[in-house]
């Protein structure tokens, strides 16, 4: 098999790339647009390039069996890019994979299509109601989706929620960085919310079952989640317990703190946006029963689980020296203001 990853030097990418070695799969593509820094560099065909670019795509897709979309653009681009990545990439792909009659297209959708739900769980079938541009742009991409699905291909959608370990740093990193230092940690909300996480080996043992079982239950639209999680402040706590500082998740009112990150947020000194500090203090998960009854999807970890491993991760590859900050999950987002304020816990 030939696979194609686009995005393949991002978080979710790379934890796929070694998941297919780890199953013998060694003839595989990474399109991205950031370098492939990894160890695995001379094992892999590295493209460097963009999935907006027709001329890029057309040659990249020639002779692959599977394509692995992971590539977007996150919230923290601008409207433009991720509009112009995750919809229009997307029909790109998705326009040469039929010319090239690829058997299978796993896309990597997200749990931001339901917006800010008034119900949990959450099931494939409810109401898909973005929230800001990201959430937006993902509906669309699904709906482009569903076009190729009618026109006969094979185009499994996996909706994860918020994925962690291995390789994840982004906002998490923040988290990190104050419990390896031995600070309290603030919680929007009373932390009595469920809030469900992802381990990023549970998602990519899901993409893999969309690749390899009967085409005709994969091609579907799948949540994909933890089966085992309990309220945010107890989930979160053991990162701290592990940290041994003694240290304890500190909550606030939902309310003041919301309205003090938009304007934050607006300021341009928060790297918190909408999508995090409005569910943040809600429950938030999906049902994972259609993925258990089709797929036979048994995820592994649980919430606790996937966010200690990528707490070990990030002690394991911890490097002071290093200060390069970005807006993509495998690297820290500057802190902001919330670099100020951890003086205070």
């Amino acid at each position: 098999m030939k696979v194609l990853v686009t995005g393949g030097s991002g978080f979710l990418g790379i934890n796929m790339i070694r998941y297919l070695f780890n199953k013998g799969i060694t003839d595989i593509i990474s399109l991205d647009l950031v370098d492939f820094d990894y160890p695995e560099k001379n094992k892999i065909t590295e493209v460097k390039g963009d999935i907006r670019h027709a001329e890029t795509v057309k040659k990249v897709m020639q002779g692959v069996n599977w394509v692995i979309h992971c590539a977007a653009a996150l919230p923290l681009y601008t409207k433009e890019e991720i509009f112009s990545t995750d919809i229009d990439g997307t029909r790109l792909l998705l326009e040469e994979a039929e010319k090239n009659k690829i058997e299978r297209f796993v896309h990597i959708s997200s749990t931001a299509v339901y917006g800010i739900p008034d119900h949990h769980p959450l099931y494939e079938d409810d109401k898909l109601i973005g929230v800001g541009p990201y959430g937006e742009a993902k509906i669309l991409a699904e709906e482009v989706c569903l076009e190729y699905r009618k026109k006969g291909m094979c185009v499994p959608i996996l909706r994860p929620k918020s994925f962690i370990g291995p390789e994840r740093l982004g906002v998490f990193a923040i988290f990190y960085e104050w419990a390896k230092d031995g600070k309290n940690f603030p919680m929007i909300g009373r932390g009595h919310n469920r809030y469900q996480l992802l381990d990023v080996e549970d998602l990519c043992e899901s993409i893999y079952l969309c690749l390899t079982l009967d085409n005709k239950i994969v091609n579907n639209t799948f949540n994909i989640g933890a089966k085992e999680f309990t309220t945010m402040k107890e989930d979160y706590q053991v990162v701290l317990d592990k940290a041994g500082h003694g240290k304890k998740i500190i909550t606030f009112p939902d309310g003041p703190v919301i309205f003090t990150l938009r304007m934050l947020e607006k300021m341009k000194l928060s790297p918190l946006y909408k999508w995090i500090y409005e569910t943040a203090s809600k429950d938030s998960f999906v049902s994972v029963e259609k993925a258990e009854k089709i797929l036979n999807f048994i995820p592994k970890y649980s919430n606790k689980d996937a966010l200690l491993r990528n707490y070990q991760w990030y002690l394991d590859n911890y490097k002071p020296d290093v200060k390069i900050t970005g807006i993509s999950h495998r690297l820290p987002w500057k802190q902001g203001v919330l670099k100020l304020a951890k003086a205070f816990f």
